[in-house]
């Protein structure tokens, strides 16, 4: 790993490098539209990247009526395990807090790892949403709805 992480916005260039990491990372994908949908409706679209501007994850939000909605994060599958998405979720958290007073997002209920580390930031569950995300084998999976006060997270 790089002695600095360093946040970019997400450009148009950038979309090939992104889909490929989210086609390596998770199931199923986002699809270059999702991207492109994101950037045109000018949506929180944050790179993490090294020193040699390589892109090792990425963040997407947005904010609107006092609230905020974490849309994705992604780390490389290489770069996984190194506690980027922890930095990518409080760079998410820190572009919050300008604009809502709260945080929501959605999670798979089989993703422990998202959960543990939404849990830890201080997100609270509010509920499930049942058969919330298609699955690749053609069935649907339960999303936990999650939501941050921004008065009271967790980052030092």
């Amino acid at each position: 790993m790089s002695a600095s992480l360093n946040f970019r916005a997400m450009t148009l260039q950038d979309l090939d490098t992104v889909v490929a990491i989210e086609n390596n990372a998770s199931q199923p994908p986002w699809t270059p539209g999702n991207f492109r949908d994101s950037l045109d409706n000018g949506h929180f679209c944050q790179l993490l990247t090294d020193d040699n501007d390589n892109i090792m994850g990425y963040v997407i939000g947005y904010a609107v009526a006092g609230e905020a909605h974490l849309l994705t994060i992604t780390v490389a599958r290489e770069h996984q395990g190194k506690k980027l998405g922890k930095a990518l979720l409080q760079h998410m958290v820190e572009w919050s807090e300008q604009l809502a007073e709260t945080l929501f997002l959605e999670v798979r209920v089989s993703n422990q790892t998202a959960i543990n580390l939404y849990l830890g930031a201080g997100f609270n569950e509010l509920g499930i949403r049942r058969n919330y995300y298609p699955c690749p084998d053609g069935g649907r999976e339960d999303a936990m709805l999650m939501a941050l006060d921004m008065g009271f997270h967790q980052f030092a």
